[in-house]
């Protein structure tokens, strides 16, 4: 019950915030800056389990800056990441014992990889011209496939799919999760034919209805590995969840999982076919 509640409470936040307009992207930006601080904060506290001792401060400080940055000169976000590594870099190898630089450092730096650097392709996607549409394109496909796993997983589940990784996880769910994402693109894109012949443009597919549906198997699968790592990440530091600040979810961290591969693979994918 209480990850249907934060479900009901969050979900319809979420998708008024990517809906509002081209001029609320500023507050989208911010929005998901927060939250990948959020998450960077949970991650380096799992690092803790595992001996490091990384400055979670700044390091939330970092991910803030890089999505400030990104927001405010996008043509520099690779230098401003360089940077901004750079700087934690130097901070970690000052701040305490020699034995601690390495996990340090890297615990740190690759935070802002796993977390900061995923999760700019949210406010690039939200950007283009039909930025509001892919990005709830995204997150559709992506809580269509969980929830069907889920489901699907716990109804027929029989063969584990990584059970070193994550062992509630079977192949009938993962093969569930690609039929619900599949659903949840045709739906999409039937509503949108649906406002476009009533003279709306809230949701905008172009190209051909194929893309879409492949599109939304390369997204869920991007998810599903996204959660398979975190999963890995969570078992090596020892711990169930990432944190408790979403009742029935666990962490931030615990929610987003799917999204930080979810996220690069469209935006990637969106690029590499508009090169084309």
């Amino acid at each position: 019950m209480k990850r249907i509640l934060t479900a009901a409470i969050l979900v319809p936040l979420v998708l008024i915030l990517v809906f509002l307009g081209p001029r609320w992207h500023s507050l989208f930006t911010a929005a998901i800056a927060i939250v990948a601080a959020l998450a960077g904060w949970e991650y380096l506290g799992l690092a803790q389990h595992r001996g490091a001792k990384p400055p979670r401060i700044a390091v939330a400080v970092a991910l803030l800056l890089l999505f400030a940055g990104n927001y405010v000169w996008p043509d520099s976000t690779p230098a401003i990441f360089g940077a901004l590594n750079l700087c934690l870099l130097i901070l970690c190898t000052f701040r305490g014992a020699v034995e601690q630089v390495l996990a340090d450092a890297s615990a740190s730096i690759f935070c802002m990889f796993y977390v900061g650097s995923t999760l700019l392709a949210l406010p690039s996607l939200h950007e283009q011209p039909n930025g509001p549409s892919l990005v709830a394109f995204l997150f559709c496909v992506v809580w269509a496939g969980d929830s069907a796993a889920l489901y699907v997983g716990r109804a027929f589940g029989r063969r584990k799919l990584a059970p070193h990784l994550s062992p509630g996880k079977t192949w009938e769910g993962s093969l569930g999760s690609v039929a619900g994402s599949l659903i949840a693109a045709g739906i999409l894109l039937g509503l949108a034919n649906y406002l476009q012949a009533h003279d709306s443009a809230v949701l905008s597919f172009p190209d051909a209805t194929v893309y879409w549906l492949g599109l939304a198997v390369v997204v869920n699968v991007a998810a599903q590995v996204g959660d398979l790592v975190e999963s890995a990440i969570k078992r090596s530091a020892g711990v169930k969840d990432s944190g408790s600040l979403l009742p029935g979810h666990g962490g931030v961290l615990d929610r987003i999982d799917a999204l930080l591969l979810a996220a690069p693979a469209l935006w990637y994918a969106q690029v590499i076919h508009l090169m084309f």
